[in-house]
């Protein structure tokens, strides 16, 4: 009889213990066995999303073979909560198609979470709550408490927002001239070997030109004479050390027949400059180039192959019949003296332009109604003047600038529809539309414009998109020497602290709260809360530091 009873309680046991064994409440019960880990411990927004990956391990013995676990990681933050994809973990004996955790040697799972960013998250805490099943999910037990793992959220990048982060826009450059200089020349020839300038070259069309336009140019008031230049040459034939004295004499007779004659009636007393420059090789080639002659490559070829002169000549020389040619259309126009008058013309003041553009806007050209657009205040103002030129030359430059213009003041649409006008696609345009991406937050389409454009804002506007696309890296080379905020905010991103610092120097809120992030982050309190001082003096960013993971070891 003791015997049964006894075998009748030792199969008790055995149940009791087979029981305890499969019951999933049993797991719920002891938790705390199961380790958890989170990486990163401190949850970072980048390009807009939070991600992260959490490991479970589970101790020897602790996961039933006919149970089921559901880990829920949810984002609890400062006015809700975002829970984030169940991750569904089972014992040996689940049919069931997710990760086995083996009860006898324990193991571990992980799971991976991605959050939208959303306004509140900045001061969060990533925490798991966990159900267990059994194999059939008609029972189910909580875990007592959801288990926190990671704090939440540092969003430094969003930083750009309170710097220029709508890009940079480019307006074309117009060539408007406030002092114009140009040259009025005339010239007289020589016959072999002579240098007295003759009668009938004094009375030439040229001459004629020359002396009626100094004569004019007195009376205008715009324009002035600065100096004028005699030059004198001889041709490439011959001698060379006879060749200089004979331009040198050419020179001195050519200066007494511009005093005597032209610069006698036209009275001007801008100095002369005399100069006997010798063997006219540059006129020359640039005759030859221009000529029609059937060898002209061959004599080019001389040129290019022979820098002395004498070696020159006696090649060309040697090509008799082609010589004989040069001797008769090339040589007689290169014994001559140039008379070279020296103008500087002033162009409209911007006082004039400002005064035409509101009262007679249509004798100003293209140039200089793109510079006038950069003298008047206001959007409207310079939309209206970029307008005439747009419509009036049909220029790009105009619609790029008008873009410009827009994207400044916020007004993409407009910008948009200015662009859509541009028929010269150049390095302007390509960067604007960058912008107009950027303001559309479309920052793909950002990046493939500024990878087409040159112009200096395009790698600025590269760095911004690098920042918001999380390329951090790329944003420091990008915004290098850029010398700002935005600079300074990529090398905290990558944790260059010095460079930060060294850039972030600026007296203003903005960069001294981003000195305090460096120092806090290498624990220096004191230096980070004198810095948070000055920044807190701007209320957005006192309302964002209160919350701000970045301080929160300083706090």
């Amino acid at each position: 009889m003791k015997k049964n009873l006894f075998r009748l309680a030792s199969l008790l046991l055995i149940g009791l213990a087979v029981m305890s064994c499969s019951n999933p409440k049993k797991m719920a019960e002891k938790a705390a066995l199961v380790q958890s880990k989170c990486n990163p411990e401190v949850l970072e927004c980048v390009a807009g999303k939070i991600d992260a990956t959490y490991t479970l391990t589970f101790p020897q013995k602790y996961f039933i073979k006919k149970a089921i676990l559901e880990v829920t990681p949810v984002l609890v933050y400062d006015g809700g909560e975002i829970k984030g994809k169940v991750l569904t973990i089972q014992g040996e004996k689940v049919l069931e198609n997710n990760q086995v955790v083996n009860y006898e040697n324990g193991g571990s799972v992980s799971g991976r979470v991605s959050f939208d960013y959303v306004k509140g998250v900045e001061k969060a805490v990533l925490e798991l709550r966990a159900t267990v099943y059994n194999k059939k999910r008609t029972k189910s037990y909580a875990y007592p408490e959801p288990r926190k793992i990671a704090d939440g959220t540092n969003c430094t990048y969003m930083l750009i927002e309170m710097n220029n982060h709508q890009g940079s826009a480019a307006i074309a450059a117009n060539n408007y001239q406030k002092v114009i200089n140009y040259t009025k020349e005339a010239q007289v020839l020589y016959l072999i070997n002579q240098w007295n300038v003759r009668p009938k070259e004094l009375k030439s069309e040229q001459v004629k030109e020359l002396e009626k336009f100094l004569e004019e140019i007195k009376s205008d008031e715009r324009s002035t004479v600065t100096s004028n230049d005699i030059i004198a040459y001889a041709s490439p034939d011959g001698k060379e050390a006879l060749n200089d004295k004979l331009a040198d004499k050419r020179s001195s007779t050519a200066k007494t027949a511009f005093d005597k004659t032209i610069n006698k009636k036209a009275k001007s007393t801008a100095p002369v400059n005399v100069t006997g420059a010798g063997e006219d090789w540059e006129g020359f080639k640039a005759m030859v180039e221009n000529s029609d002659m059937q060898d002209k490559d061959l004599i080019l070829r001389v040129l290019s192959m022979y820098s002395e002169s004498s070696v020159r000549e006696r090649e060309i020389r040697n090509m008799s019949a082609i010589f004989d040619d040069l001797a008769k259309t090339i040589l007689p126009k290169l014994r001559r003296s140039r008379f070279i008058a020296n103008v500087e013309y002033k162009n409209w003041t911007d006082e004039e332009l400002l005064s035409m553009i509101d009262n007679n806007s249509d004798n100003l050209d293209e140039e200089a109604l793109l510079y006038t657009a950069t003298l008047v205040k206001g959007t409207d103002a310079q939309v209206a003047v970029y307008k005439k030129a747009a419509e009036k030359f049909n220029s790009s430059r105009a619609w790029n600038s008008m873009a410009a213009t827009y994207l400044k003041a916020g007004k993409t649409a407009e910008a948009k529809a200015a662009l859509n006008k541009v028929s010269e696609k150049d390095d302007v345009y390509y960067n604007n539309m960058a912008v107009v991406a950027i303001q559309e937050k479309d920052y793909k389409a950002a990046a493939n414009y500024a990878a087409k454009s040159n112009a200096p804002e395009a790698k600025y506007n590269q760095g911004i998109v690098d920042i918001m696309n999380g390329k951090y890296a790329d944003a420091a080379k990008n915004l290098k020497g850029e010398g700002g905020f935005n600079e300074a905010l990529a090398n905290i991103l990558v944790n260059d602290l010095n460079t930060a610092k060294s850039i972030a120097t600026k007296d203003c809120s903005c960069q001294a709260y981003l000195r305090a992030i460096a120092a806090a982050r290498v624990g220096n309190a004191s230096v980070a809360n004198n810095e948070l001082k000055k920044a807190c003096e701007k209320p957005a960013l006192k309302e964002r530091s209160e919350k701000d993971i970045e301080f929160a070891k300083i706090r």
